[in-house]
């Protein structure tokens, strides 16, 4: 029997082969007493097929596939004796009317590192695993009641070698200790990588990918891309992953027109194109296309390890008109926009995913008002199970407040409260990612009004007000010290301003304490959907702007009261409302010297007195900096 079962076919025409990885692509293994490597293609319309590569000197008359019974399920096989870890291969397809194609392996566990095209066999065999303890404990804990702070990072920007001929690129062994070092001093819990799956052109940033199978080979092999799981996980960090269903690129060594014909893309143009993005869309309908998706997200969850998978441009895939005029979309079978196929791929997905794998996160970039996005498949038909949602709407709102001079953000109050109103709605994460500081959009630092100094004590101010606000949080690299350039994936970030200029090192130690607050705080994280975790002080003053609130443990205890200053106003004689009669302790104050305040000293704890204001009881009194902000617990 070959290694390709009619079992395996049965489960790959269902959608339900969840391993399909061990079983396509290229397999070193024993047959009978020879040892080689095991091809297996899915070409349903090719004439014929042929594996050439390093082992036979790219010979295209040496090595012609069989075509398994029953034939209609498309799947070529053969077995090498000549081949080995290491060596380079493509498939060699003749399609129906007699063209030649050269198609990388789209089931490779490795590829050839740009800007080379073919597939690369690998022996994941050698792969050991030492994170027991991690995925035990992931497994036994809530995702919703732990803080999740997220570090999302292109690898080949973050850090580079430098004066090096090649692009000096950090490797996965290299990045995991770097990496594992700076995200424990400053507190981070998750990384979110950027473009791990292949790809051929490094200004896509990864979401083009050709090799949904394959940790990219910028910076290594699969080996030393799973030293990095391992390493990370070790130093409790957990990995979240940018994952691409969404559409592919044409090259013409990828999955587009595979064998000839539409295959792993919608064969009607109007629903297999992106006209915008000119990329091919995956054909949800297909139960083998679905396949290729699960497996794909299944090997990077149970093999790799992976914590999450956060997918890129849900709304795309939802919506059968994105991106597309009159005449360019075709609506469902109720005349809707909706793109059914994709919905019930969702709710497999999700479902699957988080159901084999206990603790993962999936996690939808989605930007339109799709309903419970995070809802459970019960819920309702368009419910899609995900575990969280990036919240767009959130991030628009406060980008637009925080770009306003503060003479004017008193008009705009509201868009700092309006999220509070539908947060029950959704599991969100606050985002403030790469998307925000690329394409002539500013970097963070730069979107702030005002100049120097004002610029710094802005964006400290937003970050505050960010991470007492309910959700998850997500930043991207170089936002937490300041970096002033718009990120450019072809160089690393700024490192050289923490030492150049106090003012990013003091951004870099704010951020850091907030980082450390959130994590240290149960009130902060462990019921974020919840009304009952999250009460206004004062959420009207808007003449002043500003904004005080309180974030709620579930026992009562350790709750902390939060006073965000939006202008550069100070007030001698601030005045917040408090909940109960306690003492309030002071333990952040954004005048700190080692934050660049004046260091001026501040009693530590606050008695609340009998003095009526924001409508409550109790209050106590307080001098707030200009951009000051207050962090108290009680």
């Amino acid at each position: 029997m070959g290694h390709f079962s009619e079992l395996d076919m049965y489960l790959f025409g269902q959608a339900t082969h969840y391993d399909i990885y061990n079983k396509l692509g290229a397999h070193p293994l024993k047959n009978g007493n020879k040892e080689g490597v095991c091809f297996d293609v899915w070409a349903p319309h090719a004439k014929r097929v042929w594996v050439i590569g390093d082992f036979n000197g790219w010979d295209e008359n040496i090595h012609e596939m069989e075509r398994l019974e029953p034939k209609e399920a498309g799947i070529y096989e053969l077995f090498v004796e000549a081949a080995k870890p290491g060596q380079l291969y493509k498939y060699l397809i003749e399609t129906a009317n007699g063209e030649k194609l050269y198609k990388a392996d789209p089931f490779a566990s490795c590829a050839e590192l740009r800007p080379g095209t073919a597939s690369r066999i690998a022996d994941l065999s050698k792969i050991k695993w030492s994170d027991k303890k991690w995925m035990d404990k992931r497994a036994e804990t809530s995702q919703y009641e732990i803080p999740i702070s997220i570090y999302e990072v292109h690898p080949g920007s973050w850090m580079r070698h430098p004066g090096r001929n090649d692009d000096g690129f950090y490797t996965y062994r290299e990045l995991a200790k770097a990496l594992t070092d700076y995200v424990k001093d400053m507190g981070y819990t998750h990384v979110e990588l950027i473009g791990i799956s292949e790809y051929p052109y490094d200004g896509s940033w990864g979401y083009q990918v050709t090799g949904y199978y394959a940790p990219t080979s910028r910076y290594g092999s699969p080996e030393d891309f799973a030293y990095f799981v391992n390493y990370l996980h070790r130093n409790n960090i957990g990995i979240i992953l940018d994952w691409v269903p969404a559409h592919f690129p044409k090259d013409e060594y990828g999955l587009a027109t595979f064998d000839g014909e539409a295959l792993y893309e919608y064969p009607d143009l109007r629903m297999g194109e992106h006209p915008e993005w000119g990329t091919k869309i995956f054909n949800y309908g297909l139960n083998q296309v679905k396949n290729f998706l699960l497996g794909s997200a299944l090997m990077w969850a149970e093999f790799y390890h992976i914590d999450g998978l956060r997918v890129d441009a849900v709304a795309s895939m939802l919506y059968l008109d994105y991106g597309k005029k009159a005449g360019e979309w075709v609506a469902n079978k109720y005349g809707e926009n909706k793109n059914l196929e994709a919905v019930e791929f969702f709710r497999h997905l999700n479902t699957l995913l988080q159901g084999r794998n206990k603790g993962l996160m999936m996690i939808a970039e989605e930007s339109t008002a799709w309903p419970q996005v995070t809802g459970g498949v019960e819920d309702s038909a368009y419910s899609l199970a995900f575990s969280y949602k990036w919240n767009m709407g959130w991030m628009h709102d406060f980008l637009d407040y925080m770009k306003l001079d503060p003479l004017y953000r008193k008009g705009s109050h509201n868009k700092m409260t309006f999220a509070m109103s539908y947060n029950s709605s959704e599991n969100y994460i606050l985002v403030l990612s790469h998307d925000e500081v690329v394409h002539l959009k500013c970097s963070m630092i730069n979107k702030m009004p005002g100049l120097g100094h004002d610029k710094f004590a802005n964006l400290m101010v937003g970050y505050a007000f960010m991470f007492g606000h309910p959700g998850k949080k997500l930043l991207f690299m170089g936002q937490d010290f300041g970096q002033l350039h718009e990120w450019d994936e072809k160089k690393e970030l700024d490192w050289y301003l923490i030492d150049a200029n106090p003012e990013h090192k003091n951004l870099q130690n704010y951020v850091r304490k907030l980082l450390h607050i959130y994590k240290a705080n149960r009130s902060l994280f462990e019921w974020d959907r919840s009304w009952e975790s999250f009460e206004w002080i004062n959420a009207d003053d808007a003449y002043r702007s500003i904004f005080s609130f309180v974030r709620k443990s579930r026992d009562g205890k350790n709750n902390l009261l939060f006073v965000c200053n939006f202008t550069p106003v100070k007030y001698d004689d601030y005045r917040v409302g408090v909940p109960e009669k306690k003492t309030y302790k002071l333990i952040l104050n954004s005048e700190d010297e080692e934050f660049g305040g004046s260091g001026e000293e501040r009693p530590v704890n606050y008695k609340a007195e009998e003095s009526p204001c924001d409508n409550r009881e109790y209050s106590i009194g307080y001098p707030l900096p200009a951009y000051g902000v207050a962090i108290f617990k009680y």
